[in-house]
């Protein structure tokens, strides 16, 4: 078995925390202009593609999250960490739904409050945001009714989670590389052939299954095969970036779903290891609360009927308003949560010795 390139200097510099959140705010743009069906953003949903920044945040968890195992003394170290990074602030944001939203409910109190309340918080905590997406009298109005739309990913990233040492063990047990491309070419063989009856029958619940796991895995393994292979990667980097800009290009007039997985992954790494931006990571993680906050940000909004004619100023206030709940969210919430061991409590705790202390003025 190579050696596992856990030492590899390019880990200690990355882009990681800057390049999930522009996913995030990819994923904000995308859904304020698709949720609100103003006219004047519709130029966002065709410059920018919320599949594609998922399918990209799907690649870095493959890298980062199998690293993380493999740098895990023990599988109980492993799930600690996954678990105090994931539900915190997963388990705040579905609470403060539940209970907030009764403020814009058009259902009475005793009725919002009820068995379809109970089974939406239920649901929602344990990752089964599909068997009740919606609360009682809550956006019924909006173009979507759903809460948190967003958060159907989620149980496709703790699946992934659940998976990685059961894909670890049979690395290890049998050939890395047989193993990661098995994987990789069963969900891609899975995603085609449930989008095919998806086309033939015409039943959309298969084109819906097509995006659930293992739909989502290739690009999950795809990161992980570069995490693996990160050395020879890195060897040919010019190459595999040359390729992988052909590739998807081609993909855009016939697509290539066998290699699109890759290509995207070889890029989203490419960007995340090879054009070292700064210490993003020293202000703190911001984009999973961007994610997790900005559907019911925009929605809220919507319902309120402010912005009808000015769709710019609504897309400045979601976006803006989401920020300033993801910064809340980290320093109240997910940092509080985090062991020491942690990079960004590093990071955070470099930030302070570095800033100069403002000492007070004599008397």
């Amino acid at each position: 078995m190579d050696l596992l390139p856990l030492d590899h200097p390019r880990l200690k510099k990355n882009n990681f925390d800057l390049l999930r959140l522009l996913l995030a705010m990819t994923v904000c743009l995308v859904h304020a202009a698709e949720l609100s069906d103003f006219a004047s953003l519709n130029s966002l949903s065709g410059i920018l593609s919320a599949k594609v920044a998922v399918q990209a945040f799907f690649v870095v968890s493959g890298f980062l999250i199998v690293m993380s195992y493999e740098r895990s003394s023990s599988l109980t170290s492993y799930a600690s960490k996954r678990l105090r990074r994931i539900y915190p602030a997963y388990f705040t944001v579905v609470l403060l739904c539940a209970l907030g939203l009764v403020l814009v409910s058009q259902q009475p109190l005793q009725e919002y409050f009820s068995l379809a309340w109970l089974k939406y918080l239920v649901a929602n905590l344990t990752f089964l945001n599909f068997l009740q997406p919606t609360l009682p009298g809550v956006f019924e109005s909006n173009r979507l009714a759903a809460v948190n739309g967003a958060l159907w990913t989620l149980k496709i990233e703790v699946l992934f989670y659940v998976a990685v040492p059961l894909l670890v063990y049979c690395i290890r047990r049998f050939r890395r590389l047989p193993v990661l491309l098995f994987f990789y070419c069963l969900s891609v063989a899975y995603a085609e052939l449930m989008t095919f009856a998806a086309v033939q029958t015409g039943v959309a619940f298969y084109e819906r299954l097509a995006r659930q796991l293992p739909g989502q895995l290739s690009y999950f393994m795809a990161g992980a095969i570069l995490f693996y292979y990160l050395p020879f990667f890195e060897r040919r980097i010019g190459y595999l970036v040359s390729l992988a800009v052909g590739v998807l290009t081609v993909n855009f007039l016939f697509p290539l779903p066998l290699l699109q997985p890759f290509a995207l992954a070889t890029l989203v790494l490419f960007f995340g290891l090879f054009l070292y931006a700064g210490n993003f990571g020293k202000y703190g993680d911001f984009s999973y609360g961007v994610y997790i906050l900005h559907f019911p940000v925009i929605q809220i909004l919507l319902i309120s009927g402010w912005f009808r004619e000015r769709p710019w100023y609504f897309l400045f206030i979601a976006v803006s308003i989401t920020l300033i709940g993801a910064i809340l969210m980290w320093n109240l919430v997910e940092k509080r949560f985090l062991l020491r061991s942690s990079h960004y409590v590093g990071a955070t705790a470099q930030l302070e010795t570095e800033t100069p202390v403002k000492q007070p003025a004599s008397l």
